[in-house]
């Protein structure tokens, strides 16, 4: 017989959401975060010309900085106070994550729970700082020496540019942090991957747009983007089953007396993830193979053959090196970040702690093995889950044109983050119906005092 929970979860329905007061302010939050954000976004850094780098981007081709762009929303292309988004911040909480598993001093800070998480935190905005000055000197230096067809980028070069546009950008980083967790504390939750979604998303239109466009132009015939279309959908519904695919490990507690209690003979699960590692793996692979070509769009004169002109050339997307090593390179990753973020050993320990075991496991190491023989698996199919979802767009980009915006990565990021926020959602409205039960029953309770009388 199912608990009053799992029917209370069966019975939930959004028509919840008209009566969830709380959750609608969080919504009503959260959309207006998103569009501060988006309006931001179109205000430009003072003293540089847009122009030149919008066509610095359509040179490159698809560099490291077109991607970064598609992440912003556009906002790096039209050099905006957000231009470096939230990404100094995504690689301050990676850093710190992995210096988590090689330092054993903030790895204890990890173990001390709420008090441990909030000097990691900190530590982690202390390097979102550091990172976002460095970034952005870097293209303050780079815009100086960009020159567009008509004019340079930067109109009066000098110390006072750079200091200004260091401030501008590092400044709307900061911002961009504290308004992720704000959303985070008051509204739906996730508000560092919000951020990048509503990025993403804001392309969607001039994506879809252009695709059009080139059917309409005779590009790309009609049969084509209709089965584009089917196939974007079935990758879509794909890609929401997998990631929702875990692999349920049963624990058993055993039966304990305290005083004259019987405690304990419970049975749960251990969820395993299918895809741990998440969109961490393409993201790193694709970063790292489009170097060269973000420094070779960098000379100041590229007419002359050059090592990294030659290296951009071999590993410009659509090229068999570009996709060999694109593969290789998720597929470490993959197995690199999970090892990262699911200790078998700590897992196993923590279990034996608690008086848990596997059935037919013996405790300790012996569960330890067993976890990550089990994780093993799991990462090898997810690897390939994760090189077939993010090789299929690069086929396309290469053999018919589509936009670079149809990549795996931003399709994983789209469907990871919308599958989040409802869940979050749900969570809410759980909690909002479970407290109207609550209640009602309290009342319930009030009127059958002995006697027929109330309190």
């Amino acid at each position: 017989m199912a608990s009053a929970a799992e029917q209370l979860a069966a019975n939930l329905n959004l028509g919840v959401l008209a009566k969830a007061t709380e959750l609608k302010k969080r919504i009503w939050f959260t959309l207006g975060a998103l569009i501060v954000y988006r309006i931001g976004s179109y205000v430009p850094v003072p003293g540089v010309d847009a122009g030149v780098m919008g066509e610095l981007l359509q040179q490159m081709g698809g560099g490291i900085l077109g991607m970064f762009d598609m992440f912003t929303g556009g906002a790096l292309g039209r050099m905006t106070v957000f231009a470096l988004n939230i990404m100094p911040y995504i690689s301050a909480s990676i850093i710190v994550q992995l210096m988590t598993a090689a330092i054993p001093s903030w790895e204890a800070l990890k173990k001390e729970g709420e008090t441990g998480r909030k000097k990691l935190n900190q530590y982690t905005r202390y390097l979102t700082l550091v990172i976002a000055i460095f970034q952005a000197y870097g293209i303050a230096v780079g815009l100086e020496s960009l020159r567009g067809t008509f004019a340079p980028a930067v109109a009066e070069p000098g110390m006072f540019f750079r200091l200004s546009c260091v401030i501008t950008l590092t400044g709307g980083t900061m911002f961009l942090m504290w308004l992720g967790e704000q959303i985070t504390a008051r509204g739906v939750g996730n508000g560092i991957s919000l951020i990048i979604f509503a990025g993403i998303v804001a392309n969607l239109p001039s994506a879809l747009a252009s695709t059009l466009e080139l059917g309409r132009t005779g590009a790309l015939s009609t049969f084509f983007i209709i089965f584009f279309l089917l196939a974007a959908l079935l990758i879509i519904a794909a890609v929401v089953f997998i990631e929702r695919a875990q692999r349920r490990i049963p624990v058993q507690y055993p039966k304990r007396q305290v005083g004259n209690r019987m405690m304990g003979g419970e049975t749960t699960h251990l969820p395993l993830k299918l895809n741990t590692a998440g969109v961490m793996p393409p993201i790193f692979a694709s970063s790292l193979l489009l170097l060269p070509a973000t420094f070779a769009a960098f000379q100041t004169d590229r007419t002359e053959p050059s090592f990294l002109g030659d290296m951009a050339n071999m590993l410009a997307h659509g090229q068999p090196l570009y996709m060999l090593l694109y593969l290789v390179g998720i597929v470490f990753f993959a197995f690199f970040y999970t090892a990262v973020v699911f200790n078998p050993q700590e897992t196993a320990d923590n279990l034996r702690k608690y008086g848990g075991f596997v059935p037919g496991i013996r405790p300790g190491q012996p569960t330890a093995e067993y976890f990550d023989r089990v994780l093993t698996r799991l990462t090898t199919v997810g690897a390939i889950y994760l090189a077939v979802i993010c090789i299929l767009p690069e086929i396309l980009i290469s053999q018919y044109n589509v936009p670079f915006y149809f990549g795996g990565t931003s399709l994983l990021i789209i469907v990871s983050v919308t599958m989040d926020t409802v869940a979050q959602i749900q969570s809410h409205l759980f909690a909002h119906q479970y407290e109207g039960l609550i209640k009602k029953a309290r009342l319930g309770g009030r009127g059958t005092q002995p006697g027929g009388r109330g309190r």
